[in-house]
């Protein structure tokens, strides 16, 4: 399978991000049944061999949903893979995806080459995430099928590059595919994407304030009150930049305007659920995009609005 094979399978060209704790099941099978990759990070699945159970969960709906619904099938999903050499479940969980067929693995922080070959031996794409156009040539260079680009914004680890200057860089050498994280959460912006030379659009904060997110309800209605000026960018709470809600933080008694700097050597996967479960559990990631919510929805009403107002778009550029 190629990307442009599961571009043909998507109803919008949007990718649902992986999201710490927030992505699990329930939320990536109601993103494919609207026509959009649904995504998940490995270390979401604990213990480790629950994996396994949420590949095989995924897959089984997915089929009856296709079989029961021919003329509107689900997109693709796929699994985000920590490729940091820290994360000791790595080797594992690889293992899964290859045992699953997974269609597409997004990888990040690291780009490895033997976890490239490892998807490419059944047919998967690897994308890779990356905030700058080194990180970007270097992630080819190893074999990634294609870049997601994470520009300024964007929630959890994000860069500080504008999408303008980032996506322009990496198109003076780079035709595959490519995806484009920050601010994304309504249709104007997924054509937008389009318009810069992207293949999709990559959203995360968005999903956050749906009905099938593991996320608590007050997170949930953080992302539909807050505004661009609530996120915090730091490295405070996992050793790499990253934009998080500032009502959160200070809800845990820190200042969001005063946090130390983090030493990024500290960065630690070897436990997802304790070494990044607070950051994550108790301080709330979000992207700058989230000004654009107004309401918590089942992700598929989300979906469709995204259609509407893409379509929408279109038109009106066109007239």
């Amino acid at each position: 399978m190629s990307f442009a094979d599961i571009k043909q399978k998507m109803r919008i060209p949007v990718i649902g991000a992986p999201m710490f704790i927030v992505s699990v099941p329930d939320l990536v099978i109601a993103q494919c049944k609207a026509g959009i990759v649904g995504s998940f990070p490995a270390l979401n699945a604990r213990p480790q061999a629950l994996l396994d159970e949420w590949l095989s969960r995924i897959k089984e709906e997915l089929a009856a949903h296709d079989a029961a619904n021919p003329d509107s099938p689900s997109a693709p999903f796929a699994v985000n893979q920590i490729v940091h050499g820290s994360n000791d479940r790595l080797q594992a969980d690889l293992e899964l995806c290859v045992k699953h067929l997974v269609p597409m693995v997004i990888t990040s922080l690291g780009a490895r080459e033997e976890v490239n070959q490892a998807v490419h031996s059944y047919g998967g794409v690897v994308l890779h995430d990356i905030i700058n156009d080194r990180f970007a040539r270097k992630a080819i260079e190893k074999g990634a099928d294609g870049l997601i680009a994470v520009a300024a914004g964007a929630g959890g680890h994000a860069g500080t590059l504008s999408p303008f200057a980032l996506i322009q860089e990496i198109r003076q050498w780079f035709d595959g595919p490519l995806a484009l994280s920050g601010c994304i959460a309504n249709g104007r912006s997924v054509l937008a994407a389009e318009a810069l030379g992207c293949d999709a659009a990559y959203i995360g904060s968005a999903f956050i304030a749906t009905e099938e997110a593991n996320a608590p309800g007050d997170y949930k209605q953080g992302m539909v009150d807050g505004r661009a000026n609530d996120i915090v960018y730091t490295n405070y709470f996992s050793g790499v930049h990253g934009n998080y809600y500032a009502p959160s933080i200070a809800a845990a008694g820190m200042d969001p305007a005063n946090l130390p700097e983090s030493d990024p050597s500290k960065m630690d996967f070897k436990a997802a659920s304790e070494s990044t479960a607070k950051a994550w559990k108790d301080i709330w990631g979000a992207g700058q995009g989230i000004g654009a919510l107004d309401a918590v929805l089942p992700a598929g009403d989300f979906v469709n609005r995204l259609v509407t107002e893409y379509e929408a778009a279109k038109k009106g550029l066109v007239g």
